[in-house]
């Protein structure tokens, strides 16, 4: 868990602008013409057509994408009855959590009263704002009544997640721990400590995927749920048993699964003990479960352990599910939630957790490779793929179940639009791998004894975009692969150095010594080289035993460049080579060059960097629309780098009239297109949008797309490599396995061209 003060806590909450959420204008506001449109007179008209056609609320108001998080404060977190005010912080969280995970607006409502009918009849006269209602932090057995009766009288979804939420989550948790130690469902002895909203939830949904319900047993703070009790409640009392258990002591002998839902620190060492083989716990008491998880691992050997914890594996975080959830049942404007959808978010989960982790998420928790098994048997909130594998499968569960007001008839386009609306993908991202996909080609991953290198040979492999050779110390690319259960079946392992590359190495040094021998390469030294594997694997792409070849990744960009430039040669069309990233960001792609060759370019280096970006532009199935800049507008400053840009741009307007180019200009001049129109009406721009940027030298480049990264949280893909004659990618020193993988695909469709 991250540790923080007090301080810390109260100061994130009050610094800067209070809270955590605000409200951001969707349309344009500037003038007086657009606050007209947006407020009266103008308004009238949507408000017309809405009267008309209810339906169409949809159509012109955000209710779509509307969710209201509505409390009383009655039961908020681990702090009880604090009252709404007070629960008001925990309230604006849950909205922020649904925008950052799922793109949902969210209202949070804070209601004043503790009796149910007030409280029904206010989140029902309020109903028609939004398109779902979440219910939170409300005490039970009130909860049960309240969302019961919103359910049956609200044609929106309404969930009360304190229940649901940890319900599915959990659930999705126990088909895969039970799956990976291989129990039936159905015979399991299940131990449920806590008989509060969440725990009665949990086990309506465990039974609802297969648990008898006599195999239950429930225990509140007065001990086992027994029907000789009389103090309990309708809600407890679905769960009494007559079973000659009173305590949760002897409820543990013998027992296949406890889930907490209670207090910190009320299972024993030897109550684990004491459970059957391979036993499975959940304790998710918040913030200190039930047991610690190293007293409890320490206990048995054979346990399967999960927490609402993040510091420890398997956790169990609502966030998991309520915003994709939500997302599904809005895109179809689903009239509620029901059990199908539930049940369908259940699967999805537990079926997501099996699937090969993206490394991006693994990095996130610190984690070398994370893949299915005992520590790893839910998703982690981090991944990527949640709102496109939960959102969908609620989303036609919703239809199958006849809730859906909206079907949804392409499955493929809705996927990518999640994507989007997350900023998780990007056509040009998409066309990449796409077009790697439809003709993979070989490709040498150099320094493969590094896992990072190791991980992404393997994922390019998966992913279908590349046939991966490995280049390295064959015992040492063994061992990562055995020791991280690396499932490569079949790859070729090439060490330059070994005796069995003998013959190959004479071979590629006669190439190589052919090709430098006018300047000043001997044979022994051509020889020499070869046990190099950057020069080895230029030389399987310069002969054609590869097509394509990524290296870099233990080296200095300077010590992988210069073997290939030797080996392989720059192309006939240049003279000079350039680099270049791809920088993906929410207005779209960008690409910037050079950021990773010329330090101080000449303007006939700039003229050339322009063109084979232009060219790299268009393999992307883009045209190029370039902007040259510098700290100067069109001649504004006399002489030093402005003066080397307008050289350049000079020479490309007179040899390349055609390519759509211009400056010298500064950065936001390039890029606001209504600004550069408006002050430089002649520009050859015209009132394109720049795509492409060529920096005045390497210091700025690199400069700009760091900067990019860090502050404008853009993916960069790159470095990219353009102007040798064949497909040669230089990865940056210590790169994460995703950067590798997206250079690898960018290097097969090189390759392709």
């Amino acid at each position: 868990m991250a540790k923080f003060t007090k301080e810390d806590a109260l100061n994130y909450h009050a610094n800067g602008r209070p809270g955590k959420i605000e409200v951001i204008p969707t349309k344009p506001h500037a003038t007086q013409r657009d606050l007209s449109l947006a407020y009266s007179p103008g308004v009238a008209q949507p408000c017309l057509e809405i009267h008309d056609n209810p339906d169409d609320v949809y159509k012109y108001t955000a209710k779509g994408n509307l969710v209201a998080v509505i409390s009383n404060g009655t039961a908020v977190l681990g702090l009880g009855d604090i009252g709404a005010e007070a629960g008001k912080p925990v309230m604006e969280g849950k909205g922020l959590l649904f925008k950052i995970f799922a793109d949902i607006d969210v209202f949070d409502i804070e209601v004043t009263t503790k009796d149910i009918d007030i409280f029904v009849e206010t989140v029902k006269q309020i109903s028609p704002t939004f398109g779902g209602i979440n219910l939170e932090d409300i005490k039970a057995p009130e909860c049960f009544e309240i969302e019961e009766r919103l359910k049956r009288e609200l044609n929106i979804p309404v969930m009360h997640d304190d229940q649901h939420g940890t319900a599915m989550i959990s659930a999705a948790g126990l088909l895969n721990a039970l799956e990976i130690v291989g129990k039936d469902i159905s015979k399991v002895r299940l131990v449920v400590n806590g008989a509060g909203a969440s725990a009665i939830a949990c086990t309506k949904l465990y039974v609802a995927l297969g648990v008898s319900k006599e195999n239950v047993v429930m225990l509140d703070t007065k001990g086992v749920l027994h029907n000789s009790r009389k103090d309990l409640n309708k809600y407890k009392m679905l769960f009494s048993t007559d079973l000659p258990l009173h305590t949760l002591e002897e409820a543990m002998k013998g027992a296949d699964v406890f889930i907490g839902l209670s207090s910190a620190d009320i299972l024993s060492k030897e109550m684990v003990q004491s459970m059957a083989d391979n036993p499975i716990i959940f304790a998710m008491a918040n913030p200190d479960p039930e047991i610690s998880y190293e007293l409890a691992m320490s206990a048995r050997k054979d346990l399967i352990f999960a927490t609402g914890r993040s510091d420890y594996p398997n956790q169990v975080n609502n966030v998991l599910g309520f915003p994709f959830i939500f997302r599904g049942a809005l895109d179809v404007r689903a009239t509620s939630i029901n059990e199908e959808m539930k049940l369908a978010a259940v699967k999805a989960l537990a079926q997501l957790a099996k699937l090969e982790v993206p490394e991006s998420v693994s990095s996130a928790y610190n984690k070398t490779n994370l893949h299915f098994g005992r520590e790893y048997i839910i998703p982690k909130p981090l991944d990527p793929r949640l709102i496109y594998t939960v959102a969908p499968a609620v989303a036609k569960a919703a239809m199958e179940s006849g809730v859906a007001r909206q079907p949804i008839t392409d499955w493929e386009a809705y996927e990518v639009s999640l994507k989007q609306r997350m900023g998780l993908d990007n056509q040009l991202l998409r066309y990449i791998f796409d077009k790697a996909k439809a003709s993979p080609k070989s490709v040498v991953f150099n320094d493969a004894n590094h896992f990072n290198v190791l991980k992404a040979a393997l994922t390019a492999r998966q992913e279908g975009i590349a046939h991966p050779v490995l280049l390295g110390n064959v015992d040492e690319i063994k061992e990562l692969i055995e020791k991280f259960e690396l499932d490569f079946g079949d790859v070729t392992i090439i060490d330059p150095s070994s005796n069995v590359m003998q013959d190959k190495r004479k071979k590629y040094a006669q190439i190589f010594y052919t090709k430098r021998q006018r300047k000043g390469m001997t044979f022994a030294e051509a020889l020499e080289r070869m046990h190099s594997r950057h020069y080895f694997g230029a030389m399987m792409v310069e002969s054609g035993d590869a097509d394509a070849l990524l290296t870099g990744y233990a080296s200095k960009y300077s010590d992988a460049i210069i073997p290939s430039i030797e080996a392989i040669g720059v192309s006939n069309k240049v003279k000079h080579l350039a680099g270049a990233y791809l920088m993906m960001t929410k207005k779209g792609p960008f690409f910037f060059s050079d950021t990773t060759v010329n330090m101080e370019p000449t303007a006939q280096t700039l003229v050339e960097s322009t063109l084979v970006t232009a060219a790299t532009v268009r393999k992307f199935n883009l045209e190029p629309v370039i902007a040259l800049v510098s700290y100067s507008n069109f001649g504004g400053t006399k002489g030093g780098n402005p003066q080397i840009v307008r050289d350049a741009i000079q020479i490309l307007h007179r040899d390349h009239p055609d390519l759509i180019v211009d400056g010298e200009m500064q950065a936001n001049f390039a890029f606001n297109t209504e600004m550069r129109m408006k002050k430089f009406p002649f520009t050859k721009l015209g009132n394109r949008q720049v795509n492409t940027i060529i920096f005045p030298n390497l210091s700025s480049g690199n400069i700009a797309y760091k900067m990019m990264q860090e502050i404008g949280q853009s993916e960069a893909i790159g470095p990219i490599l353009m102007g040798l004659s064949k497909s040669v990618q230089i990865v940056q020193l210590e790169s994460s396995v995703r950067e590798i993988v997206n250079l690898a695909a960018f290097a097969v469709m090189d390759a392709q061209k």
